[in-house]
């Protein structure tokens, strides 16, 4: 029987992870107290009309406002109108619980021990300036659990060109491989990335990114180009320099029925940080060990490639998408690595998630009517089935397959409780482990 416990660690360490979970679980608790003001304050232009909502964003950049404002405005508590900048302050916060049942195999392969930690707790920050070209700008901080350290996430400046059809990014951003890849940790409707996205591709990458969008083909296209100057001691930063590219098309837009259908391709080329790669990944439970792993290798680098197609309509959303990595030893092979997932998301009370068309992703899911204003949220229903293969040639990282269900309750746009379970089966060593996986997820964001 699975049992919420923390597992023993030191006490200095126990002590700081419990001061910042409470200060976390704070901020948490305060977004509970500011979100019925927050939905209040919206309630009397958009509850009435909640389900007739734009399920659909087709700008370049929503919210956009052309008139002239007051020199300062204070537009909501956590929004300012300046006379050089906008400013809007928020967190994201997730906090996990895990728990396993393994069979003598799968302990014998790897330990994995029941626990519960941040998962995320970050600072945020953005606006846009005072600029005739529209020019915005975003700041992250974040609180690294694992290793106990705080770091920048994404961060840098954004500058509309529709003189090419797009905008430019300059800073720290997702390198733009793959739907799931690019859209917000927390908005997206699993509890975690598929084994073969969290190997291959770095969470994030600083240097420049083109994403465009041609509406009348409706066609997105994402370049970046990345290096590790300043993220050299970061973790995710695995390769010296990579190049990004993911085009998609979208050959159903509909907002009369909500409906969409989107199917794309990708690929990377990236060069070993210091002439080493090392494949590895969890099984989507961020407190647990990895449980495939290449070992560190010396190589060159490697190419990815990658398909996705997911298609929307109404409240029921289905796809996934499968990914390749070619990685170019040093000692002479070429190892294929690959995997994928398969998605099928239900929104049990009749919301609609919806789609923006120049990012070519999906966002995050507001109830019609939110618990803070007498409604009962959000439920949204998933079934994930994903898969990895990491042994090819003389590299032996093991297979791993999970199916899980998930139920998911949005309290309101800002808060969420995450139930999963997990059946997951390990191929390594020269066993065959099953394990099942007993998770829970607390998020809060403003």
């Amino acid at each position: 029987m699975p049992c919420w416990a923390i597992t023993p660690k030191t006490r200095a360490r126990a002590t700081k992870s419990v001061l910042l979970a409470f200060t976390a679980l704070c901020l948490g608790a305060f977004g509970l107290v500011v979100s019925p003001a927050v939905a209040h304050a919206q309630e009397s232009s958009q509850a009435a009309a909640a389900t007739a909502t734009a399920t659909i964003d087709t700008t370049n950049d929503a919210g956009e406002e052309d008139a002239v404002k007051p020199k300062r405005r204070m537009v909501k508590w956590n929004e300012f109108d300046g006379p050089v900048s906008t400013l809007r302050f928020g967190y994201h916060f997730m906090y996990d619980f895990a728990s396993y049942k393994q069979d003598d195999n799968s302990n014998q392969q790897v330990a994995m021990k029941t626990d519960n930690g941040v998962r995320d707790f970050r600072l945020l920050a953005k606006g846009r300036f005072k600029t005739d070209r529209r020019i915005t700008w975003t700041f992250g901080y974040m609180y690294d659990g694992l290793d106990d350290e705080w770091r920048f996430r994404q961060t840098g400046i954004q500058v509309a060109v529709p003189e090419v059809s797009g905008q430019f990014f300059l800073g720290r951003t997702k390198e733009g491989f793959s739907l799931v890849k690019v859209m917000t940790g927390s908005f997206i409707w699993g509890i975690e990335r598929s084994q073969s996205l969290d190997a291959f591709v770095p969470i994030l990458g600083d240097g420049i990114k083109y994403m465009g969008y041609y509406p009348r083909q409706r066609i997105v296209l994402d370049l970046g180009l990345y290096a590790d100057a300043l993220s050299e001691n970061e973790k995710f930063s695995t390769y010296d320099n990579q190049v990004v590219a993911r085009l998609a098309w979208q050959p159903v837009l509909s907002e009369e029925t909500h409906t969409v259908a989107h199917v794309g391709v990708m690929t990377r080329h990236g060069k070993a940080d210091d002439g080493f790669l090392r494949e590895k990944s969890k099984p989507e439970s961020y407190l647990a060990p990895n449980v495939l792993d290449t070992g560190k290798f010396a190589a060159d680098g490697s190419d990815a490639y990658g398909v996705e197609a997911f298609y929307r309509r109404g409240s029921l959303l289905y796809g996934g998408e499968y990914d390749w990595q070619i990685d170019h030893a040093k000692n002479g092979e070429d190892p294929v690595f690959h995997g994928g997932d398969a998605w099928l998301v239900w929104l049990i009370t009749g919301e609609v998630r919806p789609y923006n068309a120049p990012g070519g992703i999906f966002t995050h899911v507001t109830p019609n009517k939110s618990v803070f204003a007498g409604g009962r949220g959000a439920f949204e229903g998933v079934l994930h089935f994903s898969y990895a293969d990491f042994d090819d040639l003389s590299f032996q990282g093991g297979k791993f397959w999970r199916v899980s269900p998930m139920l998911h309750w949005y309290l309101s746009a800002y808060q969420r409780i995450e139930f999963v379970y997990g059946y997951g089966n390990l191929d390594r060593f020269g066993l065959d482990g099953r394990t099942q996986f007993f998770q829970a997820r607390i998020l809060s964001m403003l």
